[in-house]
């Protein structure tokens, strides 16, 4: 997968860094292609159970890399739209889908594409010098890598709207005081804590953590029937896990549980 993503493996869980710092790790095909396949890798590894995405260097992700979509020159407009569905689309398809904790270490300036894949995300912790910017309307277009649904959902439209459209920058601080993100880590903690994070994750009952996702996912469409629904069935898998018969057992027995992840 070439250079623009680095993998480094632990005992039960992987850490995926954003590696083209002199671009302040901003997306090109390849590191595009290279991102997807070390997350289905990591998808299909069974020893894997959590997943940390981070940025080399000074910052995590300022989007596109606007060199590989220049319209000056070009004999006709741009299909960025292609760009979307070629590349942005199935990325913030495969980390929601994800069956596993997907941690985001944002360690820099998360902008445009960049801050939107951070909130497809499962947590997302950032160091406090961070900045999220919604830099699309600086360059006549709109929030795109699910920006528009996440904006909307986390923080809803007034906010959603003020931030696409003036490409204001928030702090990590004001994100976790909206609830764009889960935590503002002072920047010489952030990797020790989001490690720590990815490693305590990845020893839980990953098949629990799975069903959670879904659920939490589906409440934003479904009813309040439709979501104590799914909660029954969802809660009848986990009932059937040998998680859940350790967890039980664990707590009886005044012991820590040792989860094994699987159905």
């Amino acid at each position: 997968m070439g250079n623009t993503i680095l993998v480094t493996h632990h005992d039960s869980w992987v850490e995926i860094t954003l590696n083209r710092p002199d671009r302040l790790n901003s997306f090109n095909d390849e590191m595009h292609v290279a991102l997807r396949a070390a997350l289905k890798q990591a998808a299909e590894d069974q020893s894997v159970r959590a997943i940390l995405i981070t940025g080399a260097g000074r910052g995590f992700c300022a989007g596109q890399d606007l060199e590989g979509r220049d319209p000056r020159g070009a004999t006709e407009p741009l299909n960025l739209g292609e760009t979307i569905e070629e590349f942005y689309n199935p990325l913030v398809r495969q980390l929601r889908d994800m069956a596993k904790p997907v941690i985001c270490a944002v360690n820099g300036v998360a902008a445009g594409a960049g801050a939107n894949i951070a909130f497809a995300c499962d947590l997302v912790l950032a160091c406090e010098s961070a900045k999220f910017i919604q830099s699309f309307a600086n360059v006549g277009l709109v929030p795109d890598a699910g920006g528009s649904w996440s904006l909307t959902h986390l923080i809803g439209p007034a906010r959603a709207k003020g931030l696409a459209m003036t490409g204001q920058p928030i702090s990590a601080a004001t994100a976790q005081d909206w609830g764009l993100i889960w935590k503002a880590v002072a920047d010489d903690c952030l990797m020790d804590e989001a490690r720590a994070l990815a490693a305590k994750l990845a020893t839980g009952p990953t098949v629990g953590f799975a069903l959670t996702k879904q659920a939490i996912h589906a409440a934003s469409t479904n009813s309040f029937d439709e979501q104590l629904d799914l909660e029954a069935s969802l809660q009848q898998t986990c009932g059937r896990t040998p998680d859940y018969t350790e967890g039980v057992s664990a707590f009886l027995e005044k012991r820590k549980p040792k989860f094994v992840g699987h159905k």
